[in-house]
């Protein structure tokens, strides 16, 4: 057990090695951070409802302890919300929390390129597909570009439903080919071929298209609005009961779009991955069952729509990230964005999907950098209390318990090490940044470490005295009646941490799991090195032999037992 031990402080000590790990990163009241007020935004400019405010803070706490961050703290002050997150330069996080993440999926109803100039190369009116899918013709001209971002969405091509269609099975290539026939079939007159010819920049985007059933309202902010300004609508109120005009999130593509008719909130999962036939990164999509009616409604609407409206928009915080053509009516309830992504951008929008849209519109009120001026000397005070803590433990377990005492040093020494090494492995791999909540947990740690070795050490002792002729066998004995009693006693105190854990947040979460992982630490140091210590020191002359100075004389013994005796005759 020692050598397994030993093996197992040498592999976390070359991991904080190869890692130059050896200082453990610091939460926000040690090293500083970043506070962030998020302030609500709702259409009648009214307080918003406690219970959204409440939701919206669950939805942003899970979605910064989703980035790996630890010892971060969310909470609502009046109708705000402030975000604390430890260390320096958290950007992903910032924008993750900023991000409303709220999704709806709309049929489109006109389309134009984001702003006409002169001499600009014009298309059929329906060949502007921005968000067609990825294998489409990489035109270059305004109204031909592939997507919009360069993404596509490909309805069941990931895990399609028994009934899909062979075209909505048929991947990237079935949707070039159903784009290029929708620009066929365009009431504009054109050739079915796309073909170039110049374009004042006063004509009228709408010209060729559709407009029936167009709020006249969207028809002139159509006209007007400017997709190249540097904000581009981004984050724009999204009332999913109207109709709504919105730009492509890179600004090449302008929408009318109709209600939502799925929203983000019938999302079920969201997970990036890798598909199996072109490599590319993905982002499935699965909706709830309500959810999977209205997709495929709209998918059947679309489908039987002529151009544009046969495109299906994907809004994020006010701006389409996606409009591909319907290649019919998909039932099953899974859906794929796929495009233009890398690991990491892929992973971050489905973080932001998987953990729920917000129910509120935000913006950022304040961004504020902390100090880590008066932290310091916290730490530094909560170091001195520690290590003071440990002194007089020691010169009490050497006091009281002599030379078996340097046992139970040995212990504190090893529990110290591996502490340590834990919480450096942990802050390099696992996000874990270490607070003055974790500080006092670590702190607290020493007592119930020491608890341990004393229950051993004086069922050793009643062992002795209860007539026990080699010390061998009273350390055996010993050892099989006091590790249930300190089981039970490291049980209860992690089920306190692990219940304490979930039910608190911020720094009481932090003791919490400070206080846990302590716990099954002083488990380890026990079993696999205070007992197997134990029965070495038990062949050693000088405690078998009871020496004065061991813990374990016959004299001392006696001497206690006879006042125990005296005692209980009395």
């Amino acid at each position: 057990m020692l050598l397994v031990l030993l093996a197992l402080i040498l592999a976390m000590g070359a991991t904080v090695a190869l890692q130059k790990a050896f200082t453990p990163k610091f939460g926000l009241d040690l090293a500083g951070g970043t506070t962030v007020t998020l302030t609500p935004v709702t259409l009648d400019g009214k307080a918003p409802p406690e219970e959204s405010l409440n939701r919206a803070v669950d939805i942003i706490r899970a979605r910064v302890n989703g980035t790996g961050i630890s010892d971060s703290e969310v909470a609502k002050a009046n109708d705000n919300i402030v975000i604390q997150i430890p260390g320096v330069g958290q950007a992903e996080a910032l924008k993750l929390i900023a991000t409303t993440a709220e999704m709806r999926f709309r049929q489109v109803l006109a389309v134009a390129p984001a702003k006409m100039q002169p001499q600009a190369v014009a298309t059929t009116p329906a060949a502007p597909t921005p968000a067609g899918t990825q294998s489409a013709a990489p035109s270059k001209g305004p109204g031909t570009s592939a997507t919009p971002a360069g993404r596509a969405l490909s309805s069941a091509l990931t895990a399609p439903s028994p009934s899909a269609s062979p075209a909505a099975r048929a991947g990237h290539r079935s949707g070039a080919r159903a784009g290029a026939k929708s620009t066929g079939k365009t009431e504009a007159g054109a050739s079915p071929s796309p073909t170039q010819s110049p374009q004042p920049a006063d004509d009228d985007p709408l010209a060729g298209q559709d407009t029936s059933g167009i709020d006249p309202a969207m028809i002139t902010k159509f006209r007007e609005i400017d997709c190249t300004a540097n904000d581009h609508g981004q984050g724009a109120q999204d009332d999913p009961n109207t109709q709504m005009v919105a730009c492509s999130d890179d600004k090449s593509a302008r929408y009318i779009l109709d209600k939502a008719a799925v929203q983000g909130s019938e999302i079920s999962s969201a997970a990036a991955g890798l598909r199996q036939d072109t490599g590319e990164w993905v982002v499935n999509l699965s909706f709830k069952s309500r959810g999977a009616t209205q997709w495929a409604d709209l998918t059947g609407k679309a489908f039987n729509s002529q151009p544009p409206r046969n495109q299906l928009a994907v809004v994020l915080d006010g701006l389409v990230i996606s409009a591909p053509v319907a290649n019919g009516r998909i039932t099953g309830g899974n859906t794929e964005i796929s495009g233009g992504f890398t690991q990491a951008t892929a992973t971050e929008l489905a973080d932001q999907l998987k953990y729920g849209a917000l129910p509120l519109k935000f913006k950022q009120g304040s961004v504020e950098t902390v100090s880590s001026t008066l932290g310091q000397d916290q730490l530094r005070g909560g170091l001195i209390s520690g290590a003071l803590g440990l002194l007089v433990v020691v010169i009490y377990l050497l006091l009281y318990y002599r030379g078996l005492g340097l046992v139970g040093v040995a212990s504190l020494g090893v529990a110290t090490i591996v502490t340590y090494l834990t919480v450096a492995v942990l802050s390099q791999n696992a996000g874990f940044r270490l607070s003055l909540p974790h500080i006092i947990g670590l702190v607290v740690s020493i007592g119930i470490t020491a608890d341990s070795f004393i229950v051993y050490f004086e069922r050793v002792r009643d062992e002795i005295k209860e007539g026990h002729r080699t010390l061998r066998s009273a350390v055996e004995v010993a050892w099989r009646r006091a590790r249930r009693t300190i089981l039970v006693a490291d049980a209860v105190m992690f089920i306190a941490a692990v219940v304490l854990f979930f039910l608190a947040v911020g720094g009481v979460a932090g003791f919490a799991f400070a206080m846990g992982l302590t716990t099954l630490i002083d488990v380890v140091v026990v079993f696999m090195f205070t007992k197997p210590l134990m029965t070495i020191a038990a062949r050693l002359r000088f405690f078998a032999k009871g020496h004065k100075l061991s813990g374990l004389d016959a004299e001392r013994m006696s001497r206690t037992g006879s006042a125990e005796q005296t005692l209980q005759e009395a």
